[in-house]
């Protein structure tokens, strides 16, 4: 069986096995979230992005080597439940957003900037700044050299549509825009998209929606 990245909580993981890179997935917790750990292929070291919830679970994903890092996509509290926990018992140095790192309660170690590179062992990771869910969400791109590029988006996009931006046109049209441009505007259609919560998808899947998640609103 092939990685679908259909996960539930209390189920196994889904491993994407790159050429590269080690993608695992796993849903956690009562808001279904879903947790990453990336594996450098080359080095063993390790990256998680989002310490969600159900500490237990995460640390037997991420296994006895541990994690170097631990990525935050954002500040609402179902996505770093856990990251006291993980922080504690692994020593990984915190990333997010410098604009939402104020609203997570487990200090910031190295707020990241629009553009940033993040390293995974001899793999690297782009950040980019998303406005609308949050005011300081990030989504991260592996440009796999070896095949399509890889995308964490945190709750900035979903399959169907971008992250809720709770009734405010402002912000629904600053994360469109964002979504839009840095993601859609630069990526190819075969990138593939791993969101906060749910399922997967292909930038390719949603491109066509574009205009009418525009003109709905949400």
């Amino acid at each position: 069986m092939g990685y679908s990245g259909a996960v539930k909580v209390g189920g196994p993981a889904d491993v994407h096995e790159l050429t590269d890179l080690m993608i695992s997935k796993v849903a956690v917790g009562p808001m279904n979230n879903n947790a990453y750990v990336l594996r450098c292929r080359a080095t063993d070291e390790q990256l998680l992005i989002d310490a969600a919830a159900d500490p237990h679970t995460l640390l037997s994903l991420i296994g006895d080597s541990g994690i170097a890092s631990v990525v935050t996509t954002h500040r609402h509290g179902d996505h770093w439940g856990a990251l006291s926990e993980i922080v504690d018992a692994t020593g990984a140095r915190t990333y997010a957003g410098r604009y939402d790192a104020e609203g997570i309660p487990v200090p910031t170690d190295v707020p990241v900037e629009d553009g940033d590179t993040l390293t995974v062992g001899r793999v690297e990771l782009t950040a980019r700044h998303l406005v609308g869910h949050t005011p300081g969400s990030i989504a991260l791109v592996y440009d796999d050299p070896h095949g399509a590029p890889h995308l964490f988006t945190g709750d900035c996009l979903f399959p169907g549509g971008v992250g809720n931006t709770f009734g405010s046109a402002e912000n629904f049209a600053r994360l469109i825009d964002d979504v839009e441009h840095k993601l859609f505007g630069e990526l190819p259609d075969e990138t593939w998209v791993y969101p906060g919560h749910g399922n997967d998808t292909t930038l390719g899947a949603e491109r066509p929606q574009l205009a009418e998640w525009r003109k709905r609103g949400w």
